[in-house]
């Protein structure tokens, strides 16, 4: 069966677009008593599940046949071809906070390849998107990766692990290097905004470790259709699953993946 992709996106951003006024309207009045636990800096809330439960619901609709793989787990069906792969509010802990940054995250799989992904950043109201064969679109604009090709032009993101330190020593090298050679290092606390923040050209690069693929999955193709690349740290395909990824515009990826390469490559 050959998949309508542009219509199976548009159809994910309409479901980004109804959750999102839920977790909006949740926003106004959450209470930090709401918050569970999976880690010490590792936090859920209902928001976060009964978000997740609207999206299985309205994409179960959209393609039946297709598993999922969500990080509340509130749906842990297996597709033989297809997978949604799911985050229903990245970018928690600002919630919990009440900072102005976070999104909805939604990629369609074909096995490991992902073919369509769509990243709400629900306080600006902006919907990035693409899929497999076509462009990417910040509510419904092309959009492209920066053209930049020098560490001094380029403003990068990262993020930071909150369970595996083991890595932090030389994180933290990468971290100085970018710093003293580029206009700056954010650290938005959204691995998906960061990467469609690349996809736009607002960030030259991005790089993180420990992350898991529904961090991921949207962003990697909404990247590569802004006319970007993705790696891991070593030059490799293995960022879906691999828990580390660097991506950024063509122009400078080299000299960006060098410095991270060189302190984290393995």
């Amino acid at each position: 069966m050959n998949l309508d992709l542009e219509k199976i996106c548009i159809q994910m951003t309409e479901v980004c677009l109804e959750t999102g006024k839920f977790i909006r309207q949740e926003a106004q009045h959450f209470k930090k008593s709401a918050v569970e636990y999976k880690g010490n800096a590792d936090m859920v809330s209902y928001v976060d599940k009964t978000a997740e439960k609207q999206i299985v619901n309205s994409l179960s609709q959209i393609l039946p046949e297709a598993g999922f793989l969500a990080e509340e787990k509130t749906a842990d069906k297996l597709g033989l071809r297809y997978t949604w792969i799911i985050d229903p509010l990245d970018g928690t802990t600002n919630f919990i906070h009440g900072l102005p940054c976070y999104c909805i995250s939604i990629a369609l799989a074909e096995g490991n390849e992902i073919i369509a992904g769509v990243i709400y950043e629900i306080n600006q109201d902006e919907c990035f998107y693409a899929w497999k064969s076509g462009p990417a679109f910040l509510n419904k604009q092309i959009i492209q990766v920066s053209s930049a090709s020098k560490l001094n032009e380029s403003l990068f993101a990262t993020g930071f692990a909150y369970y595996r330190y083991e890595k932090m020593q030389a994180y933290m090298q990468v971290f100085d290097e970018l710093l003293r050679n580029s206009h700056g290092i954010r650290r938005l606390g959204s691995a998906a905004v960061d990467m469609a923040y690349v996809a736009c050209g607002r960030l030259e690069g991005f790089y993180e470790y420990g992350l898991n693929p529904w961090d991921v999955a949207a962003g990697i193709i909404i990247v590569k259709q802004a006319g970007g690349l993705v790696s891991d740290f070593s030059g490799g395909d293995d960022f879906l699953f691999g828990k580390e990824i660097v991506a950024s515009g063509k122009e400078i990826f080299n000299p960006f993946y060098h410095v991270v390469n060189s302190h984290l490559g393995k």
